[in-house]
């Protein structure tokens, strides 16, 4: 533990230059007192680090004392810092790994690629989540990075939508789209895609698996995603849509390729656009275009007209319905016994 905080302790010099005691203690989780403790313990193995009293004043490495990494271009620096994802590394319990590997690197940069990479850090941020998507919960994700890594064979039970089924799985790699875990892993014999969130538990068995020598997860991860857009059921509709509309229609539908949307040059009545755009999964149109609310119509296909009108119909009477309570009932006056 201490050796470790040893290191971190000069990593930091090594890359921000004078701390004061103060700053370091707080950096690392410890007290002032472990800092001065630490400094004399590094200094004793003869690294050469001391401390400057005054306003200006801190604990400081000697100039030029560092390690330096040789051969790394400035490109190359800056790829490094952009490519960390501090989201889906601690999803995978790795965050604070990926921390101090940075750290490390870092103190060891030459001065100017250090200054660039801090700067790019400063002045780009990745996040890989689309907005107005909660994050999935994924609590057996390290389980399964464990598998993945163990070349374990494990059990898990996967929800289907319609029933929970169980699988036996020899877990090949994790993947990471648009802010989603999939797991790839081999079910009797082929390699198959299984969504993480819908993991409900993982048991691991016994013995590992000899993972195949030949496979390529990026290799097959690009194949089947080709195969899933090039064999997902679509449906082409034309749309009148009001143009302070389109950023919802994106949102509902996603972000589409070129190829999905076409502009059609006709005159409307209102001024809004007429659009031809590939929707994916027929089932799920009616929703879809409601959902981008009555500043948008579909003009074709016919029969996907009558359904989106249909439940427009059947949603207006529900709102339509007025909830009335029991009719409260009125006292009967007893009939007058005057002029009897």
């Amino acid at each position: 533990m201490r050796a470790s905080r040893l290191v971190s302790l000069l990593l930091l010099l090594q890359s921000r230059g004078g701390q004061t005691a103060a700053e370091l203690a707080r950096e690392l989780e410890v007290s002032v007192r472990t800092i001065h403790r630490d400094v004399d313990a590094l200094s004793a193995s003869g690294v050469p680090i001391y401390a400057e009293r005054g306003p200006h004043g801190g604990i400081r490495l000697v100039d030029g004392y560092r390690t330096r990494l040789t051969g790394m271009t400035a490109d190359e620096a800056e790829a490094l810092f952009l490519s960390g994802l501090p989201g889906p590394a601690a999803e995978l319990g790795l965050g604070t790994v990926v921390a101090a590997a940075r750290l490390k690197v870092l103190a060891a940069l030459p001065t100017e690629l250090r200054a660039r990479a801090s700067r790019l850090v400063e002045r780009f941020h990745l996040d890989a989540a689309a907005w107005y998507h909660a994050d999935e919960a994924v609590p057996y994700l390290g389980a399964l990075s464990e598998a993945v890594w163990e070349c374990q064979r494990v059990q898990i039970g996967y929800d289907r939508g319609d029933k929970t089924v169980d699988r036996v799985l020899e877990p090949l790699g994790l993947v990471l789209k648009a802010g989603v875990w999939y797991l790839v892993a081999a079910a009797d014999g082929q390699p198959r895609t299984y969504r993480v969130s819908r993991v409900s538990r993982v048991e691991p068995l016994d013995g590992p698996f000899d993972r195949p020598g030949d496979f390529d997860l990026a290799a097959f991860w690009a194949e089947a995603s080709a195969a899933y857009e090039r064999d997902t059921p679509r449906v082409t509709v034309v749309l009148r849509i009001a143009r302070d509309r389109l950023d919802r229609l994106r949102g509902v539908i996603g972000e589409r390729p070129f190829d999905t949307i076409e502009r059609l040059d006709a005159p409307d009545p209102d001024g809004w656009l007429r659009i031809r755009v590939k929707l994916d999964w027929p089932s799920e149109a009616t929703t879809q275009i409601l959902a981008v609310g009555p500043g948008c119509e579909l003009l074709e296909p016919e029969p996907l007209r009558e359904r989106i009108a249909e439940e427009a119909h059947r949603l207006a009477a529900r709102y339509d319905e007025r909830q009335t309570g029991p009719t409260e009932a009125v006292p009967v006056a007893e009939p007058s016994v005057a002029g009897r």
